[in-house]
C-alpha cells in the first residue's frame, strides 16, 4: 500500500510538472545555463549558419521565450509596447500591444515574456505588469503597479525579467510600502505584499531559490540583497550592497547554501552564506573585478565567469574564495551565457565569441560580428533545439549552431 501511495504521489508531481511548461529568461534555471547538447566546438569564419531574421521588432531589449509553438519577444513602436509571435521558420503569427512604453533615455521594451501554462507574464518599463493569452495575444489582466501599489518609477524605467512559484507571479513595485508582491497568476490579485527595507526597485530580476526544504526569493532593491519567505513575503535576511546609480541588474545565484551576487559601477560581487534556517546572511568574501553591470555571470564547476563594467576585461574566479583566476581582454564588455559546456560571450560592440571555460581560464574558440539590428547589443543570447536566437534592437536572428 505505501509503495502504491509513493508512485501515485510521485506520478502526481511529475504529471503536474509535465503540463508545466515554461520558458523564461535566462534558462530553466535563471542561471544562463541551456541544456542543450550536440553543439558546435568551433565557428566558421564568418560566424554559425544564419537560419533567418525578422526585423520589424521596433526599440527593445528583449530576448526571446521559446515553446513548440511560438517565440515570443517585445517591442516597441513609438511610446506603445508589443509583444511579438513568431513562427519557428520567422513569421509573425501576432502582435498585441500593452500600452505605453518606456521613451526616455534608451527608449523601448526592456523585459522578456515569462511564458507559463499557455499564458505570457511581463512588466513594461511603465510599471504595468499584465498576463496575455500565449495564443493570440489577448489581454487576461493586468495591473498598474503605480496606481494600485504605489510604485516608484526609475532613472531608466522598470526592468524585471518576472519570476514565479506555483500559483504566484513575483515583482517589485519598490513602494514604500509595497517593496516586493506576489500577485495570482490567474486573476492579478494580490497574495502578499513585503515592505522589505522600503527601498526603491533596482532593474533586478529575482530568483526563486530553495534553502534546506525552504522556498526564498532572492532579490536587490536599491542598495540591499533581499531574502524573502516565497510563500508569505516575510523578510529573512537582508545585506547591503549599495552601488553609485542603484542599479542592480543581475540575478542572485545560490548554490549549497551561498548566494552570490554582482553589481557593476565598481561595486563588485560579493558571496553570502545562508544560516541553516535561512533567517540570515554571512559574508564570505567580495571581489571588484569582475562587476559586469547587467551581463550577469556564470557558474560553472568551482568558478565564476563574468567581464568587468568598463573595458574589454573578463575574469575568471573560483568560487569558494573569490581568488582571480583570469582577467584579460577579449571582446567589449557584455552579456555572458552558456550551453553544451561552452561560454557565449556578447559583447556591447556586436561580436559574439565562442569560449571554453577550463578552470576558470576563457580560451576563446571562434567569433563573428552580429549583422542586423538597431541600437544597443544588450539582449541575451537564447538557445533551443541546437539554434541560437540573438536579438539587437529591433531584429531576431536565429542561426544553427548544431555539431555536424
Amino acid at each position: 500500500m505505501k509503495k502504491y501511495f509513493f508512485t501515485l504521489v510521485t506520478f502526481l508531481i511529475l504529471s503536474n510538472i509535465i503540463a508545466q511548461e515554461v520558458s523564461q529568461w535566462r534558462g530553466p534555471n535563471r542561471d544562463g545555463i541551456y541544456p542543450e547538447t550536440g553543439l558546435l566546438k568551433a565557428w566558421p569564419e564568418d560566424g554559425p549558419e544564419l537560419l533567418w531574421h525578422f526585423d520589424e521588432l521596433g526599440e527593445g531589449f528583449s530576448s526571446v521565450a521559446i515553446t513548440p509553438d511560438a517565440i515570443y519577444t517585445s517591442g516597441a513602436d513609438g511610446d506603445q509596447g508589443y509583444v511579438f509571435a513568431l513562427d519557428h521558420d520567422g513569421n509573425l503569427l501576432w502582435k498585441s500591444t500593452y500600452g505605453t512604453e518606456w521613451t526616455e533615455s534608451y527608449p523601448g521594451a526592456r523585459t522578456t515574456p515569462l511564458f507559463l501554462d499557455n499564458k505570457l507574464y511581463m512588466i513594461s518599463g511603465m510599471a504595468k505588469i499584465f498576463c496575455m493569452n500565449a495564443a493570440d495575444g489577448k489581454m487576461i489582466w493586468e495591473v498598474d503597479l503605480i496606481e494600485k501599489y504605489g510604485a516608484i518609477n526609475i532613472k531608466w524605467g522598470v526592468t524585471e525579467n518576472l519570476a514565479f512559484l506555483e500559483d504566484k507571479i513575483f515583482c517589485s513595485p519598490g513602494g514604500e510600502k509595497h517593496d516586493v508582491i506576489a500577485l495570482d497568476k490567474n486573476t492579478g490579485e494580490l497574495i502578499w505584499t513585503s515592505k522589505g527595507l522600503g527601498e526603491i526597485t533596482a532593474y533586478c530580476s529575482p530568483n526563486i531559490i530553495n534553502h534546506n526544504g525552504e522556498d526564498m526569493l532572492i532579490t536587490q532593491t536599491k542598495s540591499s540583497i533581499l531574502g524573502l519567505d516565497a510563500n508569505t513575503g516575510a523578510l529573512l535576511w537582508n545585506h547591503p550592497q549599495p552601488n553609485k546609480w542603484s542599479v542592480h541588474a543581475n540575478t542572485p545565484y545560490y548554490r549549497d547554501g551561498r548566494v552570490y551576487c554582482v553589481s557593476g559601477y565598481g561595486q563588485g560581487g560579493v558571496m553570502v552564506e545562508l544560516a541553516e534556517d535561512g533567517k540570515s546572511a554571512t559574508e564570505i568574501w567580495r571581489e571588484i573585478n569582475l562587476d559586469g553591470r547587467m551581463g550577469s555571470f556564470i557558474v560553472m564547476g568551482d568558478f565564476i565567469y563574468g567581464p568587468a563594467d568598463q573595458g574589454l576585461k573578463w575574469y575568471g574566479l573560483k568560487w569558494e574564495t573569490g581568488e582571480t583566476l583570469f582577467g584579460e581582454s577579449m571582446i567589449k564588455k557584455g552579456n555572458i551565457t552558456a550551453a553544451d559546456g561552452m561560454l557565449y560571450l556578447y559583447g556591447e560592440d556586436g561580436k559574439v565569441m565562442l569560449a571554453e571555460p577550463k578552470e576558470g581560464q576563457i580560451i576563446e574558440k571562434s567569433r563573428f560580428r552580429v549583422p542586423y539590428g538597431s541600437e544597443q547589443h544588450w539582449a541575451f543570447p537564447v538557445f533551443k533545439d541546437k539554434k541560437m536566437y540573438l536579438r539587437h534592437g529591433n531584429s531576431l536572428m536565429v542561426y544553427n549552431v548544431a555539431a555536424e
